[in-house]
């Protein structure tokens, strides 16, 4: 038997080709065989040569066939490489056309959706915090216009001689200056049936009746901030009833009383009454704060007519 090859792999295609051929080469050397056999064995080992040739052509075609047919999967597989790449810029596409879309539940739906009676209490919901937020931020700016206004008095007004003096000192529009003009002048203004009355009363009702104008100014627009705060709850609540009802009265012609068929006008109807507590609790605390350094204003007020009407009475008019 003859030796392996170096190199050569044991079973593989090339080696059978090989061990067919010297099994070919042996039952037809012409030097162990006879003249005559030769001739008659020539034919069968032709045949027998072919044979081998044929079969080791087809195991050498066996893997450039196998190549051929796994060289497909390469180029296949960057293809689905990209179809799983596009999917997520799909789902991404996906979403963001999906935020982009209109909301069909919110303030805006239910706009949409509603009758006239609902909107109108959104609209006067809508006037109630307007003019709440517009009262409070007026009222914060008359009432540190009038702190600034107390300072002045009190660097000003008492170093005066007389008291037309020290009003003159005073802004115009100074709550101040109005109660010490109203000092002065009714230390004149005594004739007629008001001169029946002492001198020593007349002052101070001229005085009070100024501080109670100034009171009543400062109290100006409080009103409005109690009544949008004890009734827009009630105003979004109607509005919220209003809204259910009619969404039910939708859905029974409908005949669909599936859940998302109910949430969404319901929800929407539900709206209503959060409007309306957000009207109400910034109108509250407005209030209560606002009434609260009306009352720390007013102490300055009263403080300062109090000297006023000491000083006019005490120095007989004089120092008027």
């Amino acid at each position: 038997m003859s030796q392996n090859r170096p190199g050569q792999n044991l079973y593989s295609p090339a080696w059978i080709c090989d061990r067919l051929s010297q099994a070919a080469g042996r039952r037809t050397s012409p030097t162990s065989i006879e003249g005559s056999i030769l001739r008659t064995a020539f034919p069968a080992s032709l045949s027998r040569a072919f044979a081998a040739a044929l079969l080791c052509f087809s195991f050498l075609g066996a893997p450039a066939a196998q190549a051929q047919t796994a060289a497909p999967a390469p180029a296949a597989a960057p293809a689905e490489s990209a179809t799983a790449a596009a999917q997520p810029a799909s789902a991404a596409a996906a979403k963001k056309n999906g935020e982009s879309a209109e909301n069909p539940y919110g303030i805006e739906a239910l706009w949409k959706g509603s009758d006239l009676i609902a909107r109108s209490v959104l609209v006067l919901l809508a006037i109630m915090s307007i003019g709440s937020w517009y009262i409070m931020v007026v009222k914060l700016l008359e009432q540190t216009k009038m702190g600034r206004h107390a300072r002045t008095v009190d660097q000003k007004f008492w170093a005066s001689s007389t008291v037309r003096d020290g009003a003159a000192g005073l802004e115009k529009n100074s709550a101040y200056r109005f109660i010490a003009e109203a000092g002065a002048q009714a230390t004149t203004d005594h004739g007629g049936l008001k001169s029946h009355i002492p001198m020593n009363e007349w002052i101070p009702m001229s005085i009070t009746s100024a501080v109670d104008r100034v009171h009543a100014n400062t109290q100006g627009g409080l009103a409005f901030l109690a009544t949008v705060g004890s009734t827009s709850p009630f105003v979004g609540l109607f509005g919220t009833v209003w809204g259910i009802y009619h969404a039910l009265t939708a859905i029974g012609i409908s005949g669909q009383a599936s859940i998302d068929k109910v949430a969404g006008p319901v929800g929407e109807a539900l709206i209503m009454t959060a409007i309306g507590l957000a009207v109400a609790i910034p109108a509250v605390l407005g209030y209560n704060w606002l009434a609260r350094r009306n009352k720390a204003v007013m102490d300055e007020v009263r403080e300062f007519s109090d000297e006023l009407n000491a000083v006019i009475l005490g120095s007989a008019g004089k120092a008027a």
